[in-house]
């Protein structure tokens, strides 16, 4: 019988938040250095083909941290390729090698697998801080006015179907800039997103009996490397779904398409309604972004990720328990695949962090193509 963990499940934190708890990795020292696990089963969205995309890419993120001077170095750039589809129901092994150690930068590379195949990989480089020297260049792209795009709600926002464990944050989306051109490489996404609840201000990657005898297996510091996962969870959230968006293609406001997506579906008849609910929540979504345009009457046959990519620009100006802002846009698509780049921004404006995707975006066809 299958296992989602390795090891069972440690207890909930009560002062980490949903997303630490989600996000929290166990070294394995026995089977080698460098290697940890899953602490928790891992979410697999509703009709997608495997995990969320956005666990993997934050647990390697969070693995190669461990291997790094928490206080001297900081992330500034991953670039990750999506193999196999991860399965929720098998524990994921992360086996970081250390490339390369330097003066300024830091190089690690890191696998995720599942029963002895790469499912996941990923380069990560950290700089050391200050390293660019008091003397530098700078611009950023500016965050979008008021006008542009109203603030985000206040309170929290009601996760209607979901619990904690499968959405460890919360987004609102905005109006679609030039929603009604007919042109989908000049329409821009946005949306507003943060990690629910309050990031706690020790390590998340920690064994709960070394909390509780006051050990950290990290250097002290402000825990920013806690947010910068978070950041990378987040960063995969309606990603390559942008390019269906800007062509108006819906998914799910068809009831067949949400019925057909339950059809396979093997959980208990609460889980399953759990899920009904979950889709209808993005049916509405779909219907109220695409009111009054006439949607493209063409279905989705596969939208997967191919590669993700994310450049760290303020690394630790920023939390990701506060609400952030994302802009994203698709400037091209063709033969069965389409890329989008998406900015991120602090409220306060800082431009944190550029990401790109290109992903599989293919439509039904008379005959099925394989990937």
């Amino acid at each position: 019988m299958s296992r989602s963990t390795l090891i069972k499940p440690p207890s909930t934190l009560e002062h980490h938040s949903p997303i630490e708890n989600a996000l929290q990795l166990l070294p394995l020292t026995d089977i080698g250095p460098d290697i940890f696990t899953n602490a928790r089963p891992l979410w697999h969205p509703p009709g997608a083909r495997g995990i969320f995309g956005g666990a993997a890419i934050a647990q390697c993120l969070s693995a190669a941290q461990f291997t790094i001077p928490a206080s001297d170095y900081t992330v500034h750039s991953m670039h990750c390729y999506f193999v196999l589809a991860g399965n929720s129901e098998i524990p994921i092994l992360y086996h970081v090698e250390r490339v390369r150690d330097g003066k300024s930068f830091i190089t690690r590379t890191v696998q995720a697998r599942q029963r002895g195949r790469c499912i996941f990989t990923t380069t990560i480089s950290f700089m050391r801080t200050g390293s660019g020297g008091s003397v530098t260049v700078d611009h950023a792209r500016q965050k979008p006015s008021h006008e542009e795009c109203p603030p985000p709600p206040d309170g929290e926002i009601e996760l209607t179907g979901l619990r904690d464990s499968d959405t460890p944050f919360e987004s609102v989306r905005c109006a679609v800039k030039q929603g009604n051109t007919r042109q989908p490489q000049d329409k821009i996404l946005r949306q507003w997103i943060r990690a629910r609840g309050k990031i706690s201000d020790c390590p998340p990657n920690v064994r709960e009996d070394e909390i509780l005898r006051g050990k950290r297996l990290n250097q002290p510091g402000d825990n920013h490397q806690a947010h910068l996962s978070a950041l990378a969870y987040m960063s995969d959230s309606y990603f390559i779904g942008t390019v269906a968006r800007v062509h108006n293609l819906m998914r799910f406001a068809n009831k067949r398409n949400i019925e057909r997506t339950l059809k396979g579906f093997s959980g208990s008849e609460a889980e399953k309604q759990e899920m009904r609910t979950y889709l209808e929540r993005i049916a509405k979504e779909e219907a109220e972004e695409n009111d009054g345009i006439k949607p493209d009457d063409r279905r989705i046959g596969m939208m997967v990720s191919l590669d993700h990519s994310i450049f760290f620009h303020n690394p630790r100006d920023f939390r990701a328990d506060e609400w952030l802002l994302t802009e994203m846009e698709s400037p091209w698509a063709g033969d069965g695949r389409g890329l989008v780049v998406q900015r991120i921004w602090s409220k306060c404006g800082t431009l944190i962090a550029t990401c790109t995707q290109e992903g599989c975006v293919r439509l039904q066809q008379e005959k099925e193509i394989k990937l």
